[in-house]
């Protein structure tokens, strides 16, 4: 998985007015868990622009004093009207403890009934699944091609490599409807179930 570099500074002080003075000074409050100690920090609100404001998932490198802490964002708090970023928690990663987090969903092909005037739907963007770090992949590519109008993709058909997901087997990922065109065009559906089981993704969080 791809990773990004995020230089912080230690904080001494947690208090309220120590973070107020960070963000008037455009820097954003953090915290890392799962380690030996947690570690408090500060970091430049614009070093979480390739994290944060973008479709990919990425671990993360956080240099402080010296020291490079493995992580994944674990939370992360905007403020309501400005959405500048108020505070950020990260999840240190080990080699041998596994860790949860949420990958892009990516769909390859064309579905045959799409082909046939039917509607392509995705319910997950994005997947959330638990694995060793070293198995955490990039994304979750689906194959749509071989659903016809009225079927659908379940978490559970979706072969994994060394990760699990966080999902139930029967959520659906994507389903091809029938559509205004298709319904004019006299398509048959092959599948009249409706129970999808689509549930919103969660927010990344770390193993228990």
């Amino acid at each position: 998985m791809k990773s990004i570099t995020i230089q912080g500074t230690k904080r001494e002080s947690v208090g309220k007015k120590s973070t107020k003075a960070l963000r008037d000074a455009e820097l954003v409050p953090c915290v890392v868990y799962g380690g030996a100690e947690t570690l408090n920090f500060s970091a430049e609100e614009r070093s979480f622009k390739g994290l944060v404001y973008t479709p990919d998932a990425h671990t993360v490198s956080i240099e402080v004093d010296g020291q490079t802490i493995p992580a994944v964002l674990q939370d992360i708090q905007f403020h309501p009207i400005t959405d500048k970023i108020l505070h950020a928690d990260f999840y240190q990663l080990a080699d041998d403890k596994p860790v949860v987090m949420e990958v892009p969903v990516r769909l390859t092909g064309r579905a045959k009934g799409v082909v046939s005037g039917g509607a392509l739907r995705q319910s997950f963007r994005k997947l959330k699944l638990k694995a060793l770090p070293a198995n955490l992949p990039d994304e979750i590519v689906v194959d749509v091609t071989p659903l016809k109008i009225g079927n659908k993709l379940y978490v559970g058909d979706i072969k994994t490599d060394g990760f699990s997901f966080m999902h139930p087997d029967n959520a659906v990922v994507v389903a091809v409807k029938m559509s205004r065109t298709a319904m004019k065009g006299g398509a048959v559906v092959e599948d009249d179930d409706d129970e999808e089981g689509e549930a919103p993704a969660a927010e990344a969080t770390s193993a228990e």
